[in-house]
């Protein structure tokens, strides 16, 4: 644990100056409490989470529960989103924990260094959307344009997440670990899809006070071509 931490410092430090909120790289992991080989890599997502450049989310899935313990944060639509992934990618089977950059880059467990290579080389790529994202009492004005042809319709998605879910595991294989989760998503939906001839004008409402993401990406699980966040 100790050496997860330091490199997961040194990824924190890599952190590339100016990129910040403009194009930030999504980091989803899926993760359980129900799995003795998730807490490094939800360490690793805490500091990932603190990074300027990186939206990084937690989606807990359920598919673990069998064996003692009942993620309170687990979602089956979270499983059903890493089982489209592992389709898209020809796998035939998904496990925890998994990283996934920017809808494309599949990373097994808590890597630091891959995934600092992962955020780099997405960070390098011409952004296909700019979006942007604003913020009146409950609502949410979504507005994006194109920068460069995808040739593909792309679906536009809105979630919450909680910055810190604390568990205190009594069973399974985490049995008597009490761990501090970053980032848990919730409310995870679909607005619709947009073809990208026109510029995107949408309005979405958002009670509360949890930070809102909202996604770009290309159809049928393809990689995500834009994301924003308002904390």
């Amino acid at each position: 644990m100790r050496c997860i931490a330091k490199a997961a410092a040194a990824l924190w430090m890599m952190a590339a100056p100016g990129l910040a909120e403009d194009s930030p790289v999504v980091i989803e992991l899926f993760t359980s409490q129900g799995c003795s080989s998730c807490p490094p890599a939800d360490e690793l997502l805490h500091n990932l989470a603190e990074r300027d450049d990186v939206i990084a989310l937690a989606l807990h899935v359920d598919y673990w529960d069998y064996i003692g313990w009942k993620d309170e944060f687990a979602d089956p639509r979270n499983a059903e989103r890493q089982r489209a992934y592992a389709t898209v990618a020809g796998r035939r089977s998904i496990y925890t924990p998994e990283m996934i950059v920017n809808g494309l880059t599949d990373i097994v467990g808590a890597r630091p260094m891959e995934v600092a290579k992962a955020i780099a080389d997405h960070q390098r790529m011409a952004p296909a959307v700019s979006l942007q994202l604003t913020r009146s009492g409950d609502q949410i004005q979504i507005s994006a344009k194109m920068l460069k042809t995808v040739g593909e319709p792309m679906v536009i998605h809105m979630l919450r997440y909680t910055p810190e879910r604390e568990a205190r595991i009594t069973r399974g294989e985490n049995a008597g670990r009490t761990i501090t989760y970053a980032n848990v998503t919730e409310d995870w939906t679909v607005l619709g899809e947009w073809s990208g001839r026109a510029p995107l004008a949408l309005a979405a409402k958002a009670e509360g006070d949890h930070p809102v993401v909202v996604l770009v990406q290309a159809s049928d699980m393809g990689p995500i071509l834009a994301a924003a966040q308002l904390k």
